[in-house]
Parts: structure tokens; C-alpha cells; sequence
């Protein structure tokens, strides 16, 4: 008797098993069966707002039938919109477009966040990056990085460099510049790009870190300096400004990089069809990502835990020098 009754119950938890595989395999190859989210942790208008809708629209070639919806979720530096998609089912339903702001510099600076950028993500890649350029007033008497850091050293304390906001990436980089040339120069953050580049056209402060975006116009005018740049490579709007390994600082590499993650656990077969989306995405879309001010370059998805497993330890090693607290 016994054992009829064990044999019928492991008849019907392998039925069981069977359905429920079924169920799983045929919701799976029915994806996407509804709109997919992907959510923006900033206001619309900026550059990542910019480059999650020309992603989200050039997706949406490579899965026909796929519906995409961005969503601005913004506030607490970006904390407001990574904590929704943490919480969000790892369906491939919620995704997540942000910068290393959210993955390795808000983890550097706050210790209690709603998010983990290892444990609480996985990611579909990084589409690329967005430059940083330190640059000058017209009328501040240097012209290059050297001259800079002599001018520094002559008058300790009394320059200040602007940046888009404190805390981010422009701030980070401002500060591994000062740590690199052991320079004392005095920090204003400015709530974005707008009125810190206003600020150093009308000589209020007579340096910046800023994205390309907005600084290769202005060189082309002739209304600012730039000293150099913080990426690996010069960039090809600004040919004849060096990096800043080139100016002798070798370590003042940061920019900022960009990747799409989903909450973690996302089943093998949906990971891997938005993962083929987005690669052939980054690559039709690449005239208007570039135009938008990305320097285009797709990663794998292992490339995004590689890359928060040595940046945020850099980064919170920045942050105690520089005596950086969380806003």
C-alpha cells in the first residue's frame, strides 16, 4: 500500500513538473506579451533620457512585435528609479538605463541605498560611454593641464573648478584630478551642466569638468579652453586636446559609462533575446546615439560586473581622500 501511494504521488509531482515547465516554456516563447518598461532615473530631457529613447525606439526594430515605454523615474540621484527596477520581477518586463552614477558612485558615497549594483542587477551590456573634459575660461591664463597645476601650486586654495553636481562623475573626476596633481583647488557644484558652463562663460569660476556635449560646441567658438580629456582616447571632435595620461596623470581616467541592467535572476532565454537586441541596437542606432554625445562601444554583459567590481572600490577610496560625504 505504501508503496502504490508513494508511486502515485511521484506520478503526479513529475505531471506537476511538467506542466508547470510547460507553462514556464510557453510564457517564454510568447515574450515580450506586453509592453517592456525601461525606466530612466533622471528628468526627461538629458542625456540619458536622450540616449534611453534612442535605444528604446532601435530595440524595438530588432523584436518585432515588442512594444517599449520609457519611463522617467527620477530623484535621490538616481537612487528613486534603480530602487523600482531592483524591486521589479525578473521577468524582462523592467529595465534600467543609467550610468556608472548609479552603479559605482552612489554605492561609493552613500551606505544605505535601496539597491545593490551587483546583487539587486544583471545586465543586457554597456552601449558605451560619455566623455569628460576639463576645461577652462577663455581668460584663465593656462593653456594646458601643466600650466594649470603650476598655477595651483603657486596659489594654493584660491581656484575652484565647477562641476555638473556633487557627486557625480564630473565631481569624481575633478577630484582624482586634484588627488593625481596634489593640487588644492575648491570644489562648486551646480545643480547641471547648464548654469556651471553659464558661470564659466561669464568668468564666475575659471575651470569645469563638463561631458563633451556641451564643451565641443564651445571650443569650436573659441569661448572656452580645453585642457584635457578623461578617457582612454582623445576624442575625435577634439583631435588636438590630449588625455589626461598624455598630460602626465595617467590614473584621472573616468567618464562616464552607460548600461542597460534588469533586476537579477532574468530567465535564460528572455536575457538572451534583449541581449541581441541591444547589441544590434547600438549598432543601428549609432549615428544618433553618437550625435546624442556617446562614444558608441557595446560590451557583453560580464563587462558590467568586471567593471563595478574595480571601479567602486576605486571610487570609494577617492571619496574617503577627497573627504567626499553623501549629499
Amino acid at each position: 500500500m505504501t508503496i502504490r501511494i508513494v508511486a502515485s504521488l511521484t506520478r503526479r509531482l513529475a505531471a506537476a513538473c511538467l506542466l508547470s515547465a510547460f507553462a514556464f516554456s510557453s510564457a517564454l516563447a510568447g515574450y515580450p506579451e506586453r509592453p517592456i518598461t525601461l525606466v530612466v532615473p533622471y528628468p526627461p530631457g538629458g542625456a540619458a533620457d536622450t540616449l534611453g529613447r534612442i535605444l528604446a525606439h532601435h530595440m524595438t526594430k530588432q523584436m518585432p512585435g515588442a512594444t517599449f515605454v520609457v519611463e522617467n523615474r527620477a530623484g535621490a540621484g538616481t537612487a528613486i528609479g534603480a530602487g523600482a527596477v531592483a524591486r521589479a520581477a525578473a521577468d524582462g518586463y523592467t529595465l534600467l538605463i543609467s550610468s556608472n552614477t548609479t552603479f559605482t558612485l552612489n554605492p561609493a558615497l552613500k551606505p544605505s541605498l535601496p539597491y545593490d549594483p551587483l546583487k539587486s542587477f544583471e545586465a543586457l551590456g554597456i552601449v558605451g560611454e560619455i566623455p569628460l573634459v576639463l576645461i577652462a575660461n577663455a581668460k584663465t591664463p593656462v593653456n594646458s593641464v601643466q600650466e594649470l597645476v603650476a598655477l595651483a601650486k603657486r596659489e594654493p586654495g584660491k581656484l575652484s573648478y565647477g562641476s555638473f553636481g556633487y557627486g557625480t562623475t564630473a565631481h569624481f573626476a575633478g577630484e582624482m584630478f586634484k588627488a593625481a596633481a596634489d593640487v588644492d583647488i575648491l570644489h562648486v557644484p551646480y545643480n547641471g551642466s547648464s548654469p556651471a558652463m553659464k558661470d564659466l562663460l561669464a568668468n564666475q569660476i575659471p575651470i569645469a569638468v563638463d561631458t563633451n556635449v556641451p564643451v565641443v560646441p564651445q571650443v569650436e567658438a573659441g569661448t572656452i579652453k580645453a585642457l584635457a580629456v578623461t578617457s582612454a582616447r582623445r576624442l575625435p571632435a577634439l583631435p588636438n586636446v590630449p588625455t589626461f595620461a598624455e598630460a602626465g596623470y595617467p590614473t584621472v581616467d573616468l567618464t562616464s559609462w552607460i548600461a542597460i541592467v534588469t533586476p537579477r535572476g532574468l530567465p535564460a532565454p528572455v536575457r538572451d533575446t534583449l541581449v541581441k537586441a541591444m547589441a544590434a541596437a547600438t549598432q543601428t542606432g549609432k549615428a544618433d546615439l553618437e550625435k546624442a554625445g556617446l562614444t558608441v562601444r557595446f560590451e557583453e554583459p560580464s563587462a558590467y560586473d568586471a567593471r563595478v567590481g574595480k571601479e567602486l572600490p576605486a571610487m570609494r577610496a577617492l571619496a574617503q581622500k577627497a573627504n567626499m560625504k553623501a549629499p
